[in-house]
């Protein structure tokens, strides 16, 4: 919700200020060479892979390694096969997460999910536990240096759902089939934004009104967040502003 959106730009000018960059690019190209190996190494005729190859290109990886990896899911160079997984569990405070990886081992990748999970004060769940709760949306996320109405009349003629006040950002959302339309909307309307995906969005809510409480979810989403494997977290805690400008503080 609100807070889980304002957490995921914070964590996006902190990954940025971190420079963890070799990790979010082998991420990417991981997602590349997916798309690739499921629907083949043309763009023109692999939508998926065409909206993988601008989310990697937006993160500034390089084109040709960007290129490789197409190749390597495409079977024109050796490689290894990753297939996707998805884990769903319960982080502190009864907050439900959806856990999207992608992985060349499940059963390393499953029983590391479990230990993550079970590390820190959560648990990890049987499938369809906690998915009911979500679902898949195209997500943009933009700064407010364009008014709503404005934006609106953008996005709402390219396919948009609904435009959301996150605070300091304005937050697009879609059904993911309109993502690169809507996308390439603000894109001819010169209006920049920060990142544009497919994502799980919650359905409902679990407010966190504490630090503490706080904390202890956080913990669990970046300690999976960071694991080479995952590729996206979803989780349904709402935290006010005050409180995260007071972690993010620390």
């Amino acid at each position: 919700m609100s807070g889980h959106s304002k957490w995921a730009t914070i964590k996006h000018q902190k990954g940025a200020k971190d420079q963890k960059r070799a990790k979010v690019f082998a991420k990417l190209l991981r997602q590349v060479e997916v798309a690739a190996r499921e629907g083949g190494g043309d763009l023109n005729s692999n939508a998926t892979l065409r909206t993988m190859y601008t989310k990697a290109r937006d993160q500034s990886v390089p084109i040709d390694t960007i290129e490789r990896a197409i190749k390597r899911g495409s079977g024109e160079l050796e490689g290894v096969r990753y297939e996707a997984v998805n884990y769903e569990g319960y982080a502190p405070n009864g907050v439900a997460v959806y856990v999207e990886t992608l992985t060349d081992n499940r059963n390393r990748t499953g029983a590391e999910m479990r230990s993550i999970f079970t590390k820190l004060g959560g648990s990890l769940a049987e499938p369809g536990a906690v998915a009911w709760q979500f679902e898949r949306k195209g997500v943009i996320v933009l700064p407010k240096k364009v008014s709503e109405d404005d934006l609106m009349e953008v996005v709402l003629e390219a396919g948009g759902d609904d435009v959301i006040d996150d605070g300091d950002t304005w937050r697009v959302t879609c059904e993911p089939s309109s993502l690169t339309a809507v996308r390439a909307a603000l894109e001819s309307a010169n209006v920049a934004f920060d990142s544009a995906e497919a994502e799980m969005q919650p359905t409902t809510s679990v407010k966190l009104d504490t630090a503490d409480a706080a904390k202890s979810v956080l913990r669990l989403i970046d300690a999976l967040d960071d694991h080479d494997d995952v590729q996206n977290v979803s989780a349904n805690f709402d935290i006010d502003d005050s409180i995260l400008q007071t972690l993010e503080a620390v």
